[in-house]
C-alpha cells in the first residue's frame, strides 16, 4: 500500500492518547481509519496532487472552516468534490497539533456519520 507509515503511526498514537476505539483497513490505495464501523479519516499518496494525503471525513457543517486551514483541499477523486470530506496536504498536518485539530473534527463528526451499508452474503 503506499501510504507513510510514519504518519499512520502519528495517527495511531493520537487515537490511542484520546482512548478512540479504531481499527484500520487498506483501502482505495493507502490506509483508512474506521471508528463505530464508519470511516474516520484516511491517508494516501496521491499521483495528481503528487503528495501524501489525509483524508478527513469532517461532514458539511464544518467544510467551510475548514476550507480556510493551511493545506485543506476538496476532497475529489473524479472531477466532483466529495461532500463532507477534505483532503488535507502535509503543510498542514505538520505538527501534532494541527494533525490533533484534523483527527478532532472527524471525531466530533463521527456519532453523525452514517454508516456505509454493510454486503449481504449469499445463502
Amino acid at each position: 500500500m503506499a501510504y507513510d507509515k510514519y504518519l499512520a503511526e502519528r495517527i495511531n498514537r493520537i487515537l490511542q492518547e484520546k482512548y478512540i476505539p479504531f481499527f484500520t483497513k487498506n483501502m482505495m490505495g493507502g490506509l483508512c481509519y474506521m471508528m463505530d464501523d464508519k470511516m474516520l479519516c484516511g491517508l494516501m499518496f496521491n499521483k495528481k496532487h503528487n503528495m501524501e494525503l489525509l483524508m478527513a471525513r469532517i461532514g458539511e457543517s464544518a467544510y467551510d472552516n475548514a476550507m480556510k486551514k493551511n493545506g485543506c483541499m476538496p476532497m475529489d477523486f473524479t472531477g466532483r468534490p466529495m461532500k463532507g470530506y477534505v483532503f488535507v496536504a502535509p503543510t498542514g498536518f505538520d505538527t501534532d497539533e494541527d494533525l490533533g485539530y484534523w483527527l478532532n473534527l472527524c471525531i466530533d463528526f463521527n456519532p453523525l456519520a452514517k454508516s456505509s451499508k454493510k454486503k449481504q452474503g449469499l445463502l
